[in-house]
């Protein structure tokens, strides 16, 4: 009985310390197999018993067979650290998302003739996709836009630090200090150096026109 009350004790402490302390969940998506607390016994049951008494509501991916592949969180993530958006969205039957705050810049996008929103996520703890430059629709005051988002840390800049940045297109307005929703529709390229800002403008143009095809073609 000891035992049994220190486990429970420990599955509630990684709900309030870790879930609610720490990460200040509001949403949890989680696989169907996923477990916690001291030797994996803490259950999606156990999540969506306690999540609305701690403020948060529990989501779970079900158990399902796609191409006859059973579906986890694990293939699911290593699909997203790949820039495997097409494998991810498929498994998760939606696009899969990123949301946060519109933060100020060193405006390096409008020097280009590209002006971007910087994103601080919401969760700096939920998995970004690999570096790169993405297709994507961004959600605003519930209206969608289309866009391109860079993902990396700027290497013909000699960035330092990863940045999180959307050229939204058809879009002219401040919104430093709002939140958008992006949801990723396709990886076009990976991350690269140019020799100079006139050569990665350049780039940037055929990248805009490529992610116009693709929203195009998903519609």
């Amino acid at each position: 009985m000891a035992a049994s009350t220190a486990d429970s004790k420990t599955r509630r402490q990684f709900i309030t310390e870790i879930l609610v302390d720490i990460i200040g969940t509001k949403e949890l998506v989680i696989g169907y197999d996923h477990r916690f607390g001291k030797n994996r016994e803490g259950s999606f049951e156990l999540l969506k018993i306690n999540g609305p008494s701690y403020g948060f509501e529990v989501e779970e991916i079900p158990k399902q067979e796609v191409d006859h592949v059973g579906i986890s969180s694990t293939r699911i993530r290593k699909a997203l650290a790949e820039g495997d958006i097409d494998t991810a969205n498929h498994f998760l039957a939606r696009p899969y998302s990123l949301s946060g705050r519109v933060i100020k810049g060193d405006k390096l996008g409008r020097v280009l003739g590209f002006p971007t929103a910087n994103i601080d996520l919401d969760s700096h703890d939920k998995l970004v996709p690999a570096e790169g430059i993405y297709v994507v629709q961004v959600v605003y005051e519930k209206i969608i836009f289309g866009g391109m988002l860079y993902i990396g840390y700027r290497p013909t800049v000699d960035g330092s630090r990863r940045s999180i940045e959307v050229n939204i297109f058809e879009f002219d307005r401040d919104i430093y200090g709002e939140t958008i929703q992006l949801l990723f529709i396709k990886l076009l390229r990976a991350d690269s150096k140019f020799s100079d800002l006139e050569s990665l403008k350049n780039q940037l143009q055929i990248d805009k026109e490529l992610s116009l095809q693709v929203l195009k073609n998903s519609k």
